[in-house]
């Protein structure tokens, strides 16, 4: 008797394992604090909709807020990993911290899913995919409207950290594939609060165009230091600018600025036949209705995509192994290489073998505020 009794309780403390492990844990690090959280409370709202069971399993989503801070961002990638269990995670929106996530993530084979258009040197990124549009495809887009709109001398101002840079380098060699000169490069961190100095040197240089590379509501300052200084011509924001952020604290400064974005936050702007449409009316719907009129955003679209990605990945690495396992962790990795052409608000991806960004040169839209909201450029 007491042998059937053991052999019950054992199969009971099986099948409760085998419950537990059938979770699936997914670990978010974003920025709901600190210079990031423009980008990063957007995300967070978008992630209220996300799905509790995918392919008949239970989804546990555990969200870390990283404070805009690449320090935080590595202890919370351990965390989630050590302690949480995760088999993938989601984040960071600001690319410094999704940068210092990226090795803690590698190191430990759980698949990383950057919210940011974050660089890693060639060959690091196996475990390393990302959501938002590339720099490189953004300023495609942004220089073919540059050169339709005859600008021949480009002035720079950008963060000091990876996003800067990466976007200086896209800059660069836009600038010389079309004929065109970037006449003067100012930087600055993302905890300044005045670029009065470098301002005073790039209008001095006096470009056709200014080029402005910050995030969410720290994109604003500087674009109204230039203006302040008197500049009269052309002024360009990145897609990490896309955000009701920009207008809001940019006001009157900010009009007529173009902006490069995904699609996603003009959705209804957006031709018939275009392949996102669909997508992206659904986004705004869904979560204009949760959050109120106006309040899309592109940060926001990407944690929609985060869904379709997993919603589609997930079943795959099911066929394979269990959650909770190296091998599943391994077989999301392998789906997301293998998933194929897959639509989202933001444009069409097909993420290969070889590249982990995915987007092809016509994802980029440009936009240009007027009257205080984007709208498609002309």
């Amino acid at each position: 008797m007491k042998l059937v009794r053991s052999l019950i309780a054992a199969a009971v403390a099986l099948t409760a394992a085998a419950s537990a492990l059938a979770d699936i844990n997914i670990g978010v690090s974003i920025s709901m604090t600190g210079p990031g959280s423009g980008l990063g409370i957007p995300t967070q709202n978008q992630l209220k909709q996300f799905p509790k069971e995918i392919g008949g399993e239970k989804v546990n989503l555990i969200i870390l807020d990283d404070a805009s801070d690449p320090g935080k961002g590595v202890s919370n990638t351990r965390r989630l990993i050590t302690e949480d269990k995760v088999d993938v995670i989601f984040g960071s929106v600001l690319t410094p911290v999704a940068a210092a996530m990226a090795p803690v993530a590698a190191e430990n084979k759980v698949m990383q899913i950057a919210a940011s258009p974050v660089g890693v040197p060639p060959g690091q990124d196996h475990w390393l995919f990302r959501l938002p549009q590339g720099n490189d495809v953004m300023a495609h887009a942004m220089f073919e409207h540059m050169k339709k709109q005859g600008v021949k001398t480009i002035g720079f101002i950008g963060y000091t950290d990876a996003y800067g840079e990466l976007w200086l380098k896209a800059a660069q060699a836009e600038a010389e594939k079309n004929g065109m000169k970037i006449v003067a490069v100012e930087r600055f961190a993302r905890t300044d609060t005045s670029v009065t100095a470098q301002a005073l040197k790039l209008t001095a240089a006096k470009p056709d165009a200014m080029l402005i590379v910050a995030t969410g509501s720290g994109a604003a300052m500087p674009e109204k230091g230039i203006v302040e200084r008197g500049y009269k011509g052309k002024l360009y924001q990145t897609h990490a600018a896309a955000t009701p952020d920009l207008v809001r604290i940019g006001g009157k400064d900010v009009e007529g600025t173009f902006v490069v974005s995904g699609p996603a936050v003009v959705a209804e702007q957006l031709p018939d036949n275009h392949p996102s449409k669909k997508q992206a009316i659904d986004f705004v719907t869904k979560y204009e209705k949760a959050n109120g009129p106006g309040s899309r955003n592109q940060f926001a679209a990407h944690a929609y995509d985060f869904q379709i990605v997993m919603e589609k990945i997930i079943p795959v690495a099911l066929k394979k192994a269990k959650p909770g396992t190296p091998e599943f962790r391994a077989a999301l990795r392998d789906a997301m290489e293998g998933m194929g052409r897959t639509v989202f608000s933001h444009g069409v991806m097909n993420w290969t073998k070889d590249d982990h960004w995915g987007y092809t040169k016509e994802t980029g839209v440009m936009l240009q505020v007027k009257d205080g909201k984007f709208v498609v450029a002309q």
